[in-house]
């Protein structure tokens, strides 16, 4: 490459690297130097009105001007801005000094109309796209783009005798770097270098020659060239525009390893805020934070730990020519230092500390829509602020407040503002419990914004949201999931016409898959109603009807299905089993009833020739559970299912229905009849059946937990059904036997004195702990 001493007459061109904490720093020095009448930032221009509001006190980076159409919210583009950031320096410098500050790139109102983020848009002509770090570090010999700019800016400081100077020797490299590569497959560029020179002719006029201009380096020779403006302004004629707001929004660390805005991203926020926050001893400070961090996980790192750890640093840093320590020689250090050459720790240091979870603050005053205050003042009222990292958040809904929460919860995610996603909960799972992972990312203002076009209020919003969703839910399961959701989110207005559809769906609707699909949101439903004390009468009738219509298509629609009509078929059986059981305990005039019909059903399937196997099986099993029926039934059942006569395929998915899923190990185990009975006909399968039915079997029983295959293995080997009986065929094996074994009980009598305190004389503690285990 080759290029001659830039022209240094007109305005202050500053080239950064866009989130440098280097960049920010020489950028500090110079600006303090010149003390320019003003200072022009690469930015969208209608972000001009919102620079004072950089100086308030609640304002804390990492933030982002956020622009999104205002006819398609959805439409948006941000512009990161971390403390450590150039632009952001050089706006807080101007507001202190009281120097006009203005934005010259490209309005958004034109980046817009071409794409939601202009980083993502094909560019035109140019060929492949040059990353003018990663050709300038090629070109000195690095093949670690982040490690050459670490080398040549961070660990150089600023120059005392001229803070311009970084600045001068980075222009001459872009300078031959553009002169050989052209626009760098970026024709984006050109427009938006052309609009920045008029603005920065415009703002010579007024200021004269004491502009300042802080831009990627990578612009610096196409701002610096003469062109006439009649150029200029024919690469700007014609441009597509859209109508657009634009706000200040917090935004993350985590956010800022990716590319938005400038199309910039970096790998290591937290390092890079930890160099611009600490010049003085930063490899000392940041094995410092490193230690901290792995002691509060309880991992022994000692304050020798952090010396030693030092002197490997800066050891390598000597060994690899480098004239201090960066991320890659802390990092190797800490590795084998403090994690004893375990990479699982130092993924903690990355996640934690390289790339963080801070989160930035915009003060109130910032413009927002009306929705968007109204979730801000709801997040303050229930004291929910948002957190960059992950958290669980654990609900009592017998409390108000809780309550309030949750419901604020399910309305965003109505409104497809995923803040919060449901877990299962740790403590019990009563139906007044809700877990929740809260964490707020970005992108969520996108989506508030998005969500505006429903109400000004998260309840008229999530209100008009679900009435239209409902209107155009395509099946059944649809819109009962749809009434979950507004009696989980308390949503008392669009019921009615949720209900509306619903009961006109669910009448016009004769597919079982999808009422028996439908049926089990209805019953969780009517759990949720009861305790929020919605008013769920219409629920439960609508319910009601359609489990009885369910009832009803049941038997015809098993009938003749192929194996994975069969298994779909058997998992909506599952579902209605336990809707079922819900409804049957409900109440309401007629629920009673309902399982009685469930159990006649469950008999009919289990008996038609015409039901594939695994169904007949899941029937026998369920009716087992309920205790209607008896154990002998059912072994007698299964003999005739495994009886040479039957096909082993059938009898395979018989078995898989049976003793599939949940508990179906446990009753082979407590059940040697039942045993007895697999194990003799899967000994008796022919060798060309057993290899088809493998896959099959080895799904069934590879879904048991590892202690009840282990069991398994042993009641075989020891024979099941061999003369003897149970206690034959399980001799030696640990916690089963023909009688309680007192000795092994007596064995837990202090633990649980220890637990629940003295409970009165031995005897009776013994007997009842005997009898339970029995």
């Amino acid at each position: 490459m080759s290029g001659g001493q830039p022209d240094t007459t007109g305005p202050l061109l500053l080239g950064v690297r866009h989130h440098g904490p280097g960049s920010a720093r020489a950028v500090r020095a110079a600006l303090e130097a010149a003390r320019p009448s003003a200072v022009l930032v690469e930015g969208p221009p209608e972000a001009d009105a919102l620079v004072p509001l950089a100086a308030e006190e609640d304002m804390r980076p990492p933030v982002a001007l956020l622009a999104h159409a205002v006819d398609e919210p959805g439409r948006s583009v941000f512009w990161p801005l971390a403390g450590f950031s150039p632009e952001w320096v050089a706006l807080r410098w101007a507001l202190e000094h009281e120097v006009p500050v203005r934005f010259i790139d490209l309005p958004a109102a034109h980046t817009l109309a071409r794409g939601s983020d202009e980083s993502r848009e094909p560019d035109e002509g140019d060929g492949v796209r040059v990353d003018p770090l990663g050709v300038l570090a090629e070109a000195a010999g690095y093949d670690d783009a982040e490690r050459w700019w670490e080398d040549v800016v961070e660990h150089r400081g600023v120059g005392a005798g001229d803070p311009v100077a970084p600045f001068t020797a980075l222009e001459e490299a872009m300078t031959a770097l553009r002169e050989e590569c052209g626009s760098g497959g970026r024709r984006r560029d050109l427009v938006r270098e052309a609009h920045m020179r008029l603005r920065i002719r415009a703002a010579q006029r007024e200021f004269e020659d004491g502009v300042a201009v802080v831009c990627g380096a990578w612009h610096v020779p196409a701002l610096r060239r003469k062109v006439t403006v009649a150029a200029d302004r024919a690469l700007l004629k014609g441009l597509p525009k859209v109508k657009t707001d634009m706000t200040w929004v917090p935004w993350t660390h985590r956010r800022l390893s990716r590319t938005s805005g400038y199309g910039a991203g970096i790998d290591s926020p937290g390092w890079y805020e930890h160099l611009f926050d600490v010049p003085d001893r930063p490899v000392e400070r940041w094995l410092t934070k490193v230690a901290g961090l792995l002691r509060a996980e309880d991992r022994i790192v000692s304050s020798a730990h952090v010396i030693e750890a030092v002197r490997l640093a800066e050891t390598l840093a000597a060994l690899r020519g480098r004239p201090l320590p960066g991320l890659s020689e802390t990092t190797d250090a800490v590795r084998a230092v403090m994690c004893e050459g375990s990479d699982v720790p130092l993924a903690l240091v990355h996640d934690r500390l390289v790339v963080g979870d801070v989160l930035g603050e915009v003060p109130a005053t910032a413009p927002a829509a009306p929705l968007q205050r109204d979730l801000a003042r709801i997040q303050r009222r229930l004291r929910m602020k948002p957190e960059a990292g992950e958290r669980e958040l654990e609900l009592d809904l017998r409390k108000e407040t809780d309550a309030e929460r949750g419901r604020l919860l399910h309305r965003l995610r109505l409104l497809g503002v995923g803040w919060g996603e449901p877990a299962v909960a740790r403590g019990g799972t009563g139906t007044f419990r809700e877990t929740w992972r809260l964490r707020w990312e970005p992108e969520l203002s996108v989506r508030v914004a998005e969500a505006g076009v429903w109400g000004t209020t998260v309840l008229a919003a999530a209100t008009a949201k679900a009435e239209a969703d409902a209107v155009g839910a395509r099946g059944l399961a649809e819109i009962t999931g749809l009434a979950e959701h507004c009696l989980l989110a308390a949503l008392p207005e669009a019921l009615p016409t949720v209900m509306g559809i619903l009961t006109d769906r669910a009448a016009l609707d004769t597919d079982v898959g999808h009422l028996a699909r439908a049926l089990p949101a209805l019953v969780r439903s009517l759990r949720y109603g009861d305790v929020r004390g919605t008013d769920t009468a219409a629920l439960a009738e609508v319910a009601a009807g359609l489990a009885e219509r369910v009832f009803v298509g049941l038997p015809p629609a098993c009938a003749a299905l192929d194996a994975d009509a069969a298994d779909e078929m058997r998992r909506h059986i599952d579902a209605v089993h336990g809707a079922v059981g819900l409804l049957g305990d409900d109440p309401a005039p007629g629920h009673g009833r309902l399982r009685a019909r469930w159990r006649s059903v469950l008999r009919t399937l289990s008996a038609r020739d015409t039901v594939p196997g695994a169904i007949r099986g899941r029937s026998v099993r369920l009716l087992l559970d309920d205790g209607e029926l008896a154990q002998d039934e059912a072994g007698r059942l299964m003999g005739l299912v495994l009886s040479p006569g039957t096909p082993p395929a059938d009898a395979a998915a018989w078995i898989e229905g049976f003793v599939g899923g949940p508990g179906g190990g446990l009753l082979l185990v407590h059940d040697e009849r039942l045993l007895g009975l697999v194990d003799a006909w899967l000994t008796g399968v022919p060798a060309e059946a057993f290899t088809d039915m493998l896959p099959l079997l080895r799904r069934t029983f590879s879904a048991y937990g590892t202690g009840v295959r282990r069991t398994l293995g042993e009641l075989v080997r020891r024979g099941p059904g061999a003369p003897g009986g149970t206690a034959a065929a399980v001799r030696g094996v640990p916690g089963f036997a023909p009688d309680p074994d007192s000795a092994r009980a007596d064995a837990v009598l202090p633990v649980l004195r220890l637990l629940l305190g003295p409970d009165g004389e031995d005897g009776g503690a013994r007997g009842g702990l005997v009898g339970a285990s029995g």
